[in-house]
């Protein structure tokens, strides 16, 4: 029988203090008051005293209100019943249906012991070129999309979400507005996806304890189909929300801040989630997408700067496409050599004349003469960025490649690409 205290001591924000005893970090409470019974977390534990997060705010609590501590940690169904539906920060319903209370787990457990897992070298398609030819995106990887407020980073979420050949999607999204929600919710249904979709969703109007622990609730139920063979993409939107639901807490806990005002433990708060990515050895996968918004375009911010460390690369989102430089996949060597032959050469060949087509872009706007390679290069520029980095491109990857064949082609002779004689003579368009 669990004890039950009838004194609190300290309320500040919605954090409440009592003084007890054989009580873990992170378990979970419950707090009576004149309002009903409240549910509460533990997120500090000093000497005796112990800190509690009030889900619904402490409001109308009193410091004679009743905490009773339930002896277990947050818990999140793995059932297979949670295909197709939706719920909040807590795990509660949110699209109306009845609760699933079958195949309990417990959230926030450590990562998967590296002697488990295998070394990543399969594919995950997408059938958007800037990320299946130039930053593919492999199994059990786990990358952030940098971006800034008004870019359409959650709609590029929706459409991996459609396209990516994965067999289960997780969607955790943290502090969004209820519009994306509905964008999201519509989109997925009117396309057939949401029958392989499980969403746990915190608007910007839920508790701020809830927006914490949306990324363990979805990483949970991934790592428990994951364990069931099933390939998961865990789609997490807004890290970087996230990161100031960490801050605000631990400013009303009096903690000494850190840089910009983030607790000092912001690094390992992030790595704990990105770090449950992982390809099982003998069973699935997960591979983790995290929208990381930067204040002021700014990539030295504490969230992306951390995130930086540890990720797999990234991919920069501007302008409504995905820039070729600073995007980058680490592991996209593990892969794009088993795909097809060209993949590779295609690649590089396209990017490094992309990168003279902008410095011929420089010299154009300050009124140099242009020779004939420069025009071959403004040419070969705006049809790259029309037909290869436009968003609303929508091929597999193999046709990507032959459009990148032809792009080359239309623009400059087979000597002046720099790509191999054999690959040259096996791709280049013969009509060219």
């Amino acid at each position: 029988m669990r004890k039950v205290y009838h004194k609190i001591i300290h309320i500040a924000g919605n954090v409440i203090t009592v003084e007890a005893d054989g009580v873990g970090y992170n378990e979970l409470a419950e707090v009576t008051s004149r309002r009903g019974t409240s549910l509460a977390q533990v997120i500090r534990l000093d000497n005796g005293k112990v800190s509690l997060q009030v889900f619904a705010g402490a409001r109308g609590i009193g410091t004679n209100d009743q905490v009773r501590f339930l002896g277990r940690t947050m818990e999140v169904s793995g059932s297979e019943n949670l295909l197709g539906r939706v719920f909040n920060g807590r795990g509660y319903p949110r699209d109306g249906k009845p609760e699933i209370l079958s195949d309990m787990i417990a959230i926030g457990a450590p990562s998967v012991n590296p002697a488990k897992r295998v070394i990543p070298r399969k594919m995950i398609r997408t059938n958007i070129p800037m990320i299946d030819v130039f930053n593919t995106l492999v199994e059990s990887q786990k990358l952030p999309i940098f971006s800034i407020a008004g870019e359409p980073y959650n709609e590029l979420l929706a459409r991996i979400a459609l396209q990516a050949e994965v067999d289960v999607i997780v969607l955790g999204g943290m502090g969004i507005k209820y519009d994306d929600y509905l964008i999201f919710k519509r989109t997925l249904d009117e396309h057939g996806a949401l029958s392989r979709t499980v969403m746990f969703i915190h608007t910007a109007a839920d508790p701020t304890v809830e927006c914490l622990m949306v990324p363990d609730m979805a990483l949970a139920v991934a790592e428990a189909y994951a364990l069931k063979g099933k390939r998961v993409l865990t789609l997490l939107t807004d890290m970087t929300n996230f990161s100031d639901a960490l801050k605000e807490i631990a400013i009303t806990m009096e903690q000494i801040p850190a840089t910009r005002g983030y607790p000092g433990d912001l690094y390992s708060q992030l790595a704990a989630r990105y770090e449950k990515a992982v390809d099982f050895d003998g069973a699935g996968s997960i591979t983790i997408l995290g929208v990381t918004t930067m204040p002021g375009d700014d990539v030295t911010h504490p969230v992306p700067d951390n995130t930086g460390y540890i990720t797999e690369g990234q991919f920069y989102l501007r302008n409504g496409r995905i820039e070729p430089f600073g995007s980058l996949s680490r592991l996209k060597q593990q892969v794009n050599g088993r795909t097809r032959s060209d993949h590779r050469a295609i690649m590089d060949a396209m990017i490094r004349l992309y990168a003279d087509y902008k410095s011929t872009v420089e010299k154009q706007s300050m009124g140099f003469k242009m020779s004939g390679w420069d025009n071959k290069l403004l040419k070969y520029g705006k049809r790259f960025e029309s037909e290869m980095m436009n968003l609303s491109v929508n091929i597999p990857l193999e046709d990507a490649l032959d459009l990148g064949w032809k792009i080359l082609a239309d623009c400059f002779e087979p000597t002046e690409v720099g790509i191999k004689t054999d690959l040259i003579e096996q791709y280049w368009p013969k009509e060219a």
